[in-house]
């Protein structure tokens, strides 16, 4: 049954990924149907009596107790929302991605707010249904991080955000101090893909088991238990926008490759969180692809691509990589001024959430809340409140997961790098010692310990932004 379920999901999945990459505009209302269908059968075999009564055998012959325990909490979860919801959900999201697409485009917020009002409708009937103690978000942010809480999430923001707040100005004074910049493109689409492909590779990441597409918001995909996905997009200005896109989701692909393939479908072959899955893209890109090791090994290569560069010297390029600036765009921040970002959309998804903050007020609400983190307006909605897919994929509650993760990354690289030989490896750019830690300390546990579990016993710490914060000061101040 668990075999049965997961084809039907990963159909899904695979309709999904050729939406967002290959799909011509006339085709989107008929695979918002598709994607209905699959998603309301996989419900259906997830939540059948046949289902709940092997899982009741299996739990009184008291096996696998950790897999059993979170089997029922998927379970019981599940059924309390109707086939008819997800399907609804499933349909509206496909539609609402059509829709964002093309009002991020015109900066026509007004064109997307009723597809945003019918998927924050979904989200309060899920929660409804699902339950829960204080908030509605707190049933809405444990679908991605299970164990958080909206109140936890934000005492962790209130304490960071003063740190952050003047971490980030002096990471851009000092910055705006040196103005150092990349060579001028342009920077080839063609030789960007070749590049970038390497680097994956050296990672460790699997291209017989994946592949790198295009699309006009970076994610990774996974199709199947020996198939996952990856994409990014191209800028002929930057080529380092591509490429961080493509470390970053190739974090994401490693950790899926890296799940125990024959469990696929069940907890124990599933990724644990968003927040343990961001720790593995962010710990790639940033304490990997910015670091100074990296590009004394990639620079020399990169220059064989981009003739541009071959005259640059490390000292400059790092100090570009490096950059900080208060910037509109998330998926484009550097390291000192990302969580900005994510504490902004944190506190109006809660606001939207709880019903305080109306839809049609979200640009306003929006400009307002981004002038007083970051001193500057967004000049229109498309850099503005539709820069982002998440919304319009119904997942309201994944933003805080960002931040989760940048503190789980920091945490558990210095754990891995305390080990003299893996720091040694990363020193000269050898990374499989450092993948296979990853392997046995957070990849190979699945979902079937919580996230704080998999965190504490890799690290011998509970989870804590102090390293974090400690690897933000060493880099920019």
């Amino acid at each position: 049954m668990a075999r049965e379920r997961a084809v039907v999901s990963s159909a899904a999945s695979v309709i999904g990924w050729d939406q967002e990459t290959y799909l011509p505009d006339a085709g989107h209302a008929w695979r918002a149907d598709q994607l209905a269908w699959l998603s309301e059968k996989a419900h259906e075999l997830g939540t059948s009596s046949a289902w709940g009564d092997a899982l009741a055998e299996a739990e009184a012959a008291a096996s696998a107790p950790a897999l059993l325990a979170a089997m029922r909490r998927d379970f019981d979860r599940a059924t309390k929302l109707p086939g008819e919801l997800v399907a609804r959900e499933a349909q509206a999201s496909s539609l609402a991605k059509q829709a964002w697409a093309e009002a991020r485009k015109k900066s026509d917020f007004p064109s997307f707010a009723p597809h945003l009002q019918t998927l924050l409708d979904i989200a309060n009937e899920k929660a409804d249904r699902w339950g829960y103690e204080v908030e509605a978000y707190d049933a809405l942010l444990d679908t991605y991080e299970r164990g958080a809480t909206a109140s936890g999430i934000a005492t962790l923001f209130d304490t960071l955000r003063p740190r952050l707040r003047d971490l980030a100005a002096a990471a851009v004074e000092k910055s705006a101090a040196r103005d150092a910049k990349l060579p001028p493109g342009p920077y080839p689409i063609e030789a960007q893909q070749a590049f970038n492909a390497k680097v994956a590779a050296a990672l460790g990441f699997d291209f017989n088991a994946g592949r790198i597409d295009t699309t006009a918001h970076p994610f990774c995909t996974t199709l199947g238990p020996r198939d996952v996905r990856l994409t990014t997009r191209y800028d002929e200005d930057d080529f380092t926008s591509s490429l961080f896109g493509v470390m970053h989701e190739a974090g994401h692909g490693l950790y899926e490759q890296g799940l125990p393939g024959p469990e696929f479908g069940l907890p124990s072959g599933e990724a644990a969180s968003l927040g343990i899955h961001e720790s593995q893209s962010r710990l790639w890109e940033n304490h990997i692809g910015r670091s100074w090791a990296f590009w004394e090994k990639w620079l020399p290569v990169a220059a064989e691509h981009f003739p541009q560069l071959a005259e640059v010297e490390l000292a400059d390029f790092i100090a570009a990589v490096h950059r900080a600036e208060f910037s509109y765009i998330r998926v484009e921040a550097d390291e000192a001024t990302y969580d900005l970002h994510i504490l902004l959309r944190f506190g109006l998804e809660r606001r939207l959430v709880s019903g305080e903050l109306a839809v049609k007020d979200v640009p306003s609400a929006w400009n307002e809340s981004f002038e007083d983190l970051f001193g500057m307006l967004p000049p229109d909605d498309t850099r503005g409140c539709l820069q982002d897919i998440h919304w319009s994929m119904g997942g309201l509650g994944y933003f805080p997961t960002y931040t989760l993760g940048n503190l789980n990354a920091a945490q558990l690289f210095a754990a891995a790098t305390a080990d003299e030989s893996i720091a040694a490896g990363v020193a000269k750019g050898e990374y499989a010692a450092l993948l296979a830690w990853l392997r046995k300390h957070v990849h190979s546990k699945g979902a079937v310990m919580t996230p704080a579990e998999i965190v504490k016993e890799a690290t011998g710490k509970d989870p804590s932004p102090e390293a974090h914060l400690a690897h933000l000061t060493r880099r920019y101040l």
